[in-house]
């Protein structure tokens, strides 16, 4: 069975499509991860949401044991400020892509500094909710020796 490619969420994207619209578009969440699933293919997608830190971390350990083939994720607001999301992505020995809608970097300062691009194998940000299809392709990309193609 192929492994699976977890798309992870991180506070506040179950609110896409309302909020923020200027910023974020009007796309919703549901509509990402079908995005995320045409894009994948015949590969399984793991797409998860969740406002709560430590929710998170458990979907990188599952990553880990199961094993996933890779990891994209959008960690929200926490990508600035949770040590334990980056601690456990740490410990995920495959690729991982850090994924934000708007380029945080063309934003306020307080969005310039990612913890999880000290680790992450890619960077994509400001490609809008399209950029989940790129990011799904790039992994696709990354992890193919994995597959056996």
């Amino acid at each position: 069975m192929t492994a699976s490619i977890y798309v992870l969420n991180g506070p506040n994207l179950n609110r896409l499509g309302t909020r923020e619209p200027d910023i974020y578009g009007s796309t919703t969440l549901a509509e990402v991860e079908a995005l995320c699933r045409q894009s994948a293919g015949d590969v399984p997608v793991e797409f998860r949401q969740s406002n709560r830190e430590y929710e998170i971390v458990d979907w990188v350990h599952e990553a880990i044991d199961r094993p996933a083939s890779g990891i994209i994720i959008n960690p929200a607001a926490f990508t600035f400020t949770s040590i334990a999301i980056l601690d456990a992505l740490k410990m995920f020995p495959r690729p991982i892509i850090e994924l934000h809608i708007s380029n945080i970097h063309r934003r306020e300062e307080i969005y310039h500094h990612s913890l999880v691009s000290k680790i992450a194998t890619a960077v994509i940000a400001g490609l809008g909710p399209r950029g989940y299809g790129v990011a799904v392709q790039a992994m696709l990309q990354l992890t193919e020796g994995a597959r056996g193609k």
